[in-house]
């Protein structure tokens, strides 16, 4: 409320504290209330920043990872796809966003037991991670933890 009523409803600061509530919601499972905060911080961003920014990417994600949480895949995998051809556009193919939204994408597969089409995601994640973070950064670990769990759901 601070930020719309010194900057404005449309303002990019506006969507990113509404992104953030929205955030806070969904991890206290408040879903009915994170949703509509997700969106009009998407309408925002595109609005303003177009439709290609990473910033809307991030949006989308975190609307993804709503659903996702509520066992609704179908809904959340054109968001996933929408952010990762996005960040993929924008920031280029190794970017560590990329491997984030390429990350996402794996896990919603995996959530699904979709092992097969979860895999590559994730191998292609930890190549980016190493290669822009190093190979004992967090994120490397985490996907190498996420790599065997998926390698061994497939045997």
């Amino acid at each position: 409320a601070i930020w719309e009523g010194a900057l404005g409803p449309d303002h990019p600061n506006v969507a990113t504290s509404l992104n953030n509530l929205a955030e806070l919601y969904s991890e206290q499972g408040k879903y009915d209330e994170a949703l509509p905060l997700y969106q009009r911080a998407l309408v925002i961003k595109e609005r303003i920043l177009g439709p290609d920014h990473p910033d809307v990417a991030t949006s989308l994600n975190g609307r993804a990872m709503l659903y996702s949480e509520q066992g609704k895949y179908d809904e959340a995998l054109p968001l996933y796809q929408r952010a990762l051809a996005i960040s993929e556009r924008i920031l280029g193919p190794d970017h560590p966003n990329v491997a984030g939204s390429l990350n996402n994408l794996a896990m919603l597969y995996s959530e699904q037991g979709k092992y097969d089409e979860a895999l590559p995601l994730y191998q292609r994640a930890l190549e980016i991670y190493e290669s822009a973070l190093g190979p004992d950064d967090l994120y490397s670990e985490l996907c190498k933890i996420a790599i065997k769990a998926c390698q061994e759901a497939m045997q």
